[in-house]
């Protein structure tokens, strides 16, 4: 009895746990049965796991949000819904902020991007509901970014979504609470069509399951977009709300193109001790140097403070004036400054060609600061290289159109507002082609016409009034021609590498060809000192700022081989004077926030200083007459090198070579030629290779006859008359 007992009860609880397991099966059907009755769009967004998932009903999140005049956060009111088709189209007025209360979560209240276009935020913090294919996928949304010139591939300019419905969305990763208080957005960056978002909603989450929508009085706020592709919007979230995830989400778009967009996100993370992640991230500086952009009045200002505090090695001074008649300033580093000394070499940085290429005019600015705090320290590198060195820095080439980027702000000036002179003109392109006049005498070797391998004069036409040529641009070619530059280097951005010449292709039907010059080999060199120092240059992980990836050749690039440029600064410098110039892009944002310039400055310090040490690498010397005066405008070759510099006005010279044996030749007008080899150790410092020429029997017989009021008899013209007398005597 017991035991059949036992089976009865058994059975009992068995046939109880069946009806359970039943109805609960029963229950799932009938929700299944309604979420397949819905839209098959909406239920595949619905249905998302973890990062791809709007709450299920009954779940709720609730944000802090931190409201004027209010003590400390208080709770969002509302759950996110499903998106409907219609969209309210109430449009965004942020409200002031009451200065009397004073929120716990409290900070300043400009709140920075978060570092979608300076890939501070990863690809994998990046996602969306769909996307049309690989290349216009989250990861593409980033403001700013850029297409490659096909479209179809890898690399195109936005993230579009892959269907064209209110249900798609773009949501980015914050990995830490933040304090998300406006978004930036564009369109989609392409050659050939025109995609825009009109209008969005924001939402945001703490564990990317729960959304709520930003709200005001009338329900959820609809933001409106942008009404070209290219144009930044920002709109501000009517009141900051703090939490991990925000997703944008677009409800109407350009008619006659579909969902595409790029953004960037302004927030401000919260302290978080314990988030690993953010502490092994985080970059700080020790250097106590003045962190902000500078406007024009503000970076004449710095200047003078420099030249105060270091009134022995630095001087101010100008080499023209822009389009608006402002100034182009440039300080001068230099144990003697004001004058060259012979045997020293001259260097030059210059920054904002393109006006909206900010980081690099902070830079210069950052390192004059540095270069003049070090010293006054007496650190022996910078004291060495300062009085070793004649350095120039002209941080505003363009401030013209700098002050058009400046106004519209760090974020919001888009790619190029500010890029050209007032006039329109791009400085960096706007020199004379001297690369096809040499190939074209080189082509044509029997051509009356010869070109010099080096100095090659400037065209007439080019010298005209009526050229295209910017005032800015004149400034530059008439100071490069005063100063006997030897090496230089001209910071841009929107990248991270280092160009180097020729920047044109030779075969006038490629775009694209590498084109070395007959001292490839140096300029590679040079561009691997400075990028090799990057933090980030020659870093193999990081992804590409747009399209290309400069990772094989470790973060440098022959510049004909990238994008083919006529009368580029680069070649010109490298073609009509002695200077071997290269471009340093610095950074993936042209203009980067201000809190991001202490970043920046130790991604790019080291570099900096180590590519001013490179002028001392090769040969220096003076040449010489044989009664120890320096013969100016003689001519330096090096042995298997077609390309020659030439002496200064006090006969000294600065040859860059790598290590290695040289044949080193010498040749002046009405002197003899010489010949020695010099070697180029690996250490630095230029091998000193002088030079004592003496003059020809021929330049020696005209100056003895100038000296005594006679002209020299030519020896032609000798036999000429002698011929003639005989042919007379004959008749």
């Amino acid at each position: 009895m017991i035991t059949l007992s036992k089976k009865g009860s058994c059975s009992s609880q068995l046939c109880l746990a069946l009806c359970a397991f039943a109805l609960a099966l029963l229950g799932d059907v009938s929700r299944a049965v309604a979420v397949d009755d819905q839209d098959y769009y909406l239920q595949e967004i619905s249905n998302r796991d973890h990062y791809y998932s709007f709450p299920y009903p009954g779940e709720e999140f609730f944000p802090f949000t931190e409201q004027p005049g209010e003590e400390g956060p208080v709770r969002a009111a509302e759950t996110e819904e499903h998106p409907g088709f219609k969209p309210s189209r109430k449009e965004l007025k942020p409200k002031k902020n009451n200065k009397k209360g004073k929120s716990i979560l409290e900070t300043p209240p400009d709140c920075p991007p978060l570092g979608l276009e300076t890939l501070k935020i990863t690809d994998f913090q990046l996602h969306a509901s769909t996307a049309k294919r690989y290349g216009l996928g989250a990861h593409r949304g980033r403001l700013n970014i850029q297409a490659g010139v096909n479209e179809n591939d890898f690399y195109d300019g936005a993230w579009c979504a892959g269907r064209n419905d209110p249900y798609q969305w773009i949501e980015v990763d914050a990995r830490r609470l933040t304090k998300f208080t406006g978004v930036i957005t564009q369109g989609r960056n392409s050659l050939w069509s025109s995609n825009w978002v009109t209008s969005y909603r924001v939402l945001v989450s703490n564990d990317s399951h729960a959304w709520t929508a930003v709200r005001n009085e009338s329900g959820d706020v609809i933001f409106e977009g942008n009404s070209e592709k290219e144009i930044p919007v920002l709109n501000m979230l009517p009141v900051p709300l703090v939490a991990r995830y925000i997703r944008i989400n677009p409800r109407s778009w350009f008619e006659e193109g579909s969902i595409c967009m790029r953004l960037e996100i302004l927030g401000c993370p919260l302290p978080d001790p314990n988030n690993y992640y953010h502490r092994r991230n985080e970059m700080t500086t020790t250097d106590n140097l003045d962190f902000k952009h500078h406007n024009y009045k503000e970076m004449r200002q710095l200047m003078k403070t420099v030249n105060k505090m270091c009134p022995n090695i630095t001087r101010i001074y100008n080499i023209g004036k822009s389009n608006q008649g402002l100034k182009l300033y440039a300080v001068e580093i230099s144990d003697n400054p004001g004058e060259h000394e012979v045997g020293e070499p001259e260097f030059r940085y210059i920054a904002g060609a393109h006006g909206n290429e900010v980081l690099g005019r902070e830079l210069i600015l950052l390192l004059m600061q540095f270069m003049c705090q070090e010293y006054l320290a007496g650190n022996p590198r910078i004291v060495h290289l300062i009085e070793d060195t004649r350095i120039h820095l002209l941080p505003s080439v363009n401030p013209d159109g700098y002050d058009k980027a400046y106004k519209a702000g760090s974020e919001l000036g888009g790619w190029s507002l500010g890029r050209w002179t007032q006039d329109g003109i791009d400085i960096n392109n706007n020199f004379p082609d001297l690369n096809s006049l040499l190939w074209e005498s080189e082509d044509q070797k029997k051509s009356k016409r010869k070109v010099p391998n080096h100095h090659i004069p400037i065209p007439d036409w080019y010298l005209s009034e009526n050229a295209t040529v910017a005032v800015e641009t004149r400034a530059i070619i008439a100071w490069m021609e005063k100063i006997p530059f030897v090496l230089g280097g001209n910071l841009q951005g929107g990248e991270l590498v280092v160009a180097y010449p020729y920047d044109m292709v030779r075969s006038m039907w490629k775009t694209q060809d590498y084109t070395p010059t007959p001292d490839d080999h140096v300029f590679r060199w040079l561009a691997y000192s400075y990028a090799s120092t990057h933090r980030l240059m020659t870093d193999a992980r990081r992804r590409a700022c747009h399209t290309e990836d400069f990772q094989k050749e470790d973060g440098t690039v022959n510049g004909a081989s990238w994008h083919t440029v006529a009368g580029s600064i680069n070649d010109f410098s490298y073609l009509h004077t002695n200077c071997f110039e290269l471009s340093i892009y610095v950074g993936c944002d042209k203009y980067p926030h201000e809190s991001e310039l202490p970043e920046e400055w130790e991604n790019n310090r080291e570099s900096l200083i180590v590519f001013m040490e490179q002028v001392h690498r090769g040969i220096k010397g003076i040449v010489k007459d044989v009664h120890g005066k320096g013969i100016a405008n003689a001519v330096i070759s090096v042995e298997g090198v077609n390309h020659d510099i030439r002496t200064g006005a006090d006969g000294d010279y600065w040859r860059l070579l790598n290590p290695g044996e040289y044949v080193v030749g010498v040749k002046a007008e009405g002197y003899t030629t010489a010949t020695k080899t010099c070697e180029v150790g690996y250490d630095m410092g230029a091998t000193q290779c002088d030079f004592t020429i003496s003059k020809t029997n021929l330049a020696r017989i005209k100056e003895i006859m100038k000296k005594f009021g006679k002209q020299p008899i030519s020896l032609s013209m000798r036999r000429l008359r002698q011929r003639a007398r005989q042919w007379r005597q004959q008749r």
